[in-house]
């Protein structure tokens, strides 16, 4: 009866580790099959659960870019976004950034999702966050910058068919307004010395503006902190932990208000 009742909790526990090597591998291939489709991954570690959202390339935003340009969908990212933000499950999103700008209205409204959200955000700029990729790192909660990454800050401009009149002039003026406004509003540089590093005319050759590489970026107040992808995930971590020591005080704080 005893070497029965041995195979029996032998054969269970065989059972248990199968099917808890399953559920492991179903959840890789699950994450892999994140990764492919929308360039996001969910990681849980040590109590912890942060997505992960790269914005490579050029922000695509009305119009369809050619096949072989490398681009971020801005409709692929919306949601990604607002289901982090509304996910119970998730505790933080991380930003990865190495973009060259596009699509002005596009960019600009993901950065201001990423910036109205209550979850703790952190950004990190690899590479490059070009035009409308400073929007983007300045949105998150706390932004770091790789020491060789760099960010290219200039006017607005458009490509094609453009009409030579005053009212062109005004749009293109009142929707530099709106990236100079919230690049300000979301970082430490002043709205003066925003403007002055976008009209530079000295360091372009073919255009009109200035590239900041990382140690730049940090000293003008346009970006938090220098750092690699450990020291975003430590603060992220950090600002995780602090967010949820708030949560249970506010909560009795609202039982003794009521």
């Amino acid at each position: 009866m005893k070497k029965e009742s041995h195979k029996k909790s032998h054969t269970k526990a065989m059972k248990n580790v199968e099917e808890e090597q399953e559920q492991e591998a179903e959840a890789a291939s699950a994450q892999q099959k994140q990764i492919n489709e929308s360039g996001s991954v969910t990681t849980h570690s040590h109590g912890h659960t942060i997505h992960c959202l790269t914005v490579i390339g050029q922000i695509e935003g009305h119009y369809i870019l050619p096949s072989q340009n490398k681009t971020t969908k801005y409709e692929h990212v919306i949601p990604q976004i607002v289901a982090v933000e509304e996910d119970p499950e998730i505790d933080g999103l991380l930003m990865l950034l190495n973009t060259v700008g596009g699509d002005v209205e596009a960019g600009l409204a993901l950065a201001e999702l990423v910036a109205g959200m209550k979850k703790p955000t952190v950004s990190l700029v690899l590479g490059g966050g070009h035009s409308i990729g400073v929007p983007l790192a300045v949105a998150a909660k706390q932004s770091f910058i790789a020491e060789s990454a760099s960010m290219t800050i200039h006017p607005v401009r458009m490509n094609g068919l453009v009409l030579g009149i005053p009212q062109t002039l005004e749009y293109f003026q009142r929707m530099q307004d709106r990236i100079t406004n919230f690049v300000t509003q979301n970082s430490s540089i002043s709205k003066e010395r925003f403007l002055t590093l976008s009209m530079n005319t000295q360091e372009l050759v073919m255009d009109v503006g200035t590239v900041l590489d990382g140690p730049d970026a940090v000293e003008e107040g346009l970006i938090d902190s220098l750092g690699s992808l450990s020291d975003a995930m430590d603060c992220l971590v950090h600002m995780i932990d602090r967010e949820k020591k708030r949560k249970p005080r506010a909560a009795q704080a609202r039982k003794k208000g009521s």
